[in-house]
C-alpha cells in the first residue's frame, strides 16, 4: 500500500507539472502573437509616417518634376547657358524653411533652373460678364440745376474716371464698349451739369465707356449730325468701341435704368423730355439722345452731313433706319423721362429752312451722302481729367438758293 500511494502521489506531481507546463507554453505562444502584433503595427505606423513624410515633402518642393526635368533638361540648360557666359548653381533643398534670401546671405549657389517658379505668380482669374441688370441701379433720380457746378467738383466726385472721360467696371466684363458723342459750341456750363450727372449713372451701370466733346470752331452756322459723324470717326482711332451713344448736352436722364448700351435695333433713349410734356412728340421722333452699335451706323452710312442749322437731321436719320430694314427700340416712358436745361437758342443755329425738302429726299441722298463723304480737319484734341475734347473745322454751309 505505501508503494502504491507513493506511485499515485507522484502521478499526481506529474500530472501537476504536465498541466503547469502547458499552461505556460499558451501564456508564451499568446505573448509572441502580442509581440508579433505589436511589431506589425509599428511597421505599418512606421510606413505610413515614411508615406506622408515623402508625400509633404515632394509636394513643397516638387522634387519629383525636378528630378524628371533635372535629367534631362537642366544639362541641356546648364551646357547651353554655360556657353553663353551665364553661372548656374546649386540649390541645397535639404533646408525645408530656407529661402533664396536666405541662401544668398550665406553664399551658397542656388540653380537657376529651380528660379522661374519662385517668381511665377498665378494667373487672375477672368472676370465674369457685368449683369444685364446691374445691381447697384438708383432708379428715378431727382436732377435739379440750381446749384452751383464747378469741373473741380465733378472730378472730386469721379475720383475713378481716367483721363479723357475713360471707365471700365473694375469687377465685371462689359458686354459693350460704348462711345458717348456730345456736339458741342459754347455750352461749357451745361457740360459741368452733364458730366456731374452722367458719370455717376454710367459707372454704376457697369458700362465700358469714353465720353467726347465734338466742339465746332468758329461762328459758322451749326451742325449737328455732321458733328456726330466726326466724333463717330475720332472715336475708333482712340479704341475699339462697338456701341455709340449720341447726345445733346442739355438733356440729362431722369431714371438710371435707362441703360447707356446698344441694343438689337437702333435705339432712341429720351422718348419722354419735360420739354414735350413726358410724352413722344410724333411717333418717327429720334431727337436728343440715340444709340446705334457700329454694324447699325455704317448700314446707314452714318448721318447726313447737308443739314446746317437747327432741326431736320433727326427725322432724316429715323428714315434711313427704316429704309434699311431696322425698327427704332425705346425704353418704357417711365424710364425714358429727360430734363432739359433751359437756355436760348444758339446763334447761328436758326431753324433751316430747307430741312422738309430734304427729309423727302432721304432714300436718294442717304448713299451719297454720310459717314462715306464726311470731310473735316481736326485742329486739336485735349484729354480733360473727365472727357476728351476734340476741336474741329467742318466747313461752312453751302449758299442758300437765291429766292425770286
Amino acid at each position: 500500500m505505501p508503494v502504491a500511494a507513493s506511485a499515485l502521489s507522484w502521478v499526481a506531481v506529474a500530472g501537476r507539472s504536465s498541466s503547469s507546463a502547458m499552461t505556460r507554453l499558451m501564456l508564451g505562444r499568446t505573448l509572441e502573437r502580442i509581440c508579433k502584433g505589436v511589431l506589425l503595427l509599428c511597421l505599418l505606423h512606421f510606413l505610413i509616417m515614411m508615406i506622408l513624410y515623402f508625400d509633404v515633402y515632394s509636394q513643397r518642393f516638387d522634387l519629383f518634376s525636378r528630378f524628371n526635368n533635372g535629367r534631362n533638361g537642366s544639362r541641356n540648360n546648364v551646357s547651353g547657358a554655360a556657353g553663353n557666359g551665364h553661372h548656374f548653381y546649386y540649390y541645397n533643398l535639404s533646408r525645408p524653411n530656407a529661402t533664396l534670401a536666405s541662401y544668398a546671405a550665406t553664399g551658397e549657389q542656388v540653380v537657376p533652373s529651380l528660379q522661374p517658379e519662385t517668381n511665377q505668380t498665378p494667373s487672375p482669374k477672368p472676370l465674369p460678364p457685368c449683369p444685364e441688370n446691374p445691381p447697384g441701379l438708383v432708379g428715378r433720380l431727382l436732377i435739379e440745376f440750381s446749384s452751383q457746378m464747378t469741373m473741380e467738383r465733378v472730378q472730386k466726385e469721379n475720383p475713378n474716371v481716367t483721363e479723357g472721360g475713360r471707365y471700365t467696371p473694375p469687377d465685371c466684363r462689359p458686354r459693350w464698349k460704348v462711345a458717348i458723342i456730345i456736339p458741342f459750341r459754347h455750352r461749357e456750363n451745361h457740360l459741368k451739369y452733364w458730366l456731374h450727372y452722367l458719370h455717376p449713372i454710367l459707372r454704376r451701370q457697369k458700362i465700358d465707356y469714353g465720353i467726347y466733346i465734338i466742339n465746332q470752331l468758329g461762328e459758322d452756322t451749326f451742325n449737328r449730325a455732321k458733328l456726330l459723324n466726326v466724333g463717330y470717326t475720332e472715336a475708333l482711332k482712340d479704341a475699339e468701341y462697338d456701341c455709340f451713344i449720341f447726345s445733346d448736352v442739355d438733356l440729362i436722364p431722369m431714371d438710371d435704368r435707362n441703360l447707356y448700351h446698344c441694343y438689337d435695333q437702333p435705339r432712341h433713349f429720351a422718348i419722354a423730355m419735360d420739354k414735350f410734356g413726358f410724352r413722344l412728340p410724333y411717333a418717327g421722333y429720334f431727337g436728343g439722345v440715340s444709340g446705334l452699335s457700329k454694324k447699325q451706323f455704317l448700314k446707314i452710312n452714318g448721318f447726313p452731313n447737308e443739314y446746317w442749322g437747327w432741326g431736320g437731321e433727326d427725322d432724316d436719320i429715323y428714315n434711313r433706319i427704316t429704309l434699311n430694314g431696322m425698327k427704332v427700340s425705346r425704353p418704357d416712358v417711365r424710364i425714358g423721362r429727360y430734363r432739359m436745361i433751359k437756355h436760348e437758342r444758339d446763334k447761328h443755329n436758326e431753324p433751316n429752312p430747307q430741312r422738309f425738302n430734304k427729309i423727302q429726299n432721304t432714300k436718294n441722298t442717304m448713299k451719297k451722302d454720310g459717314i462715306s463723304s464726311l470731310t473735316y480737319r481736326v485742329v486739336q484734341v485735349k484729354r480733360y481729367p473727365l472727357y476728351t475734347n476734340i476741336s474741329v473745322e467742318i466747313g461752312k454751309p453751302p449758299p442758300r438758293p437765291f429766292k425770286g
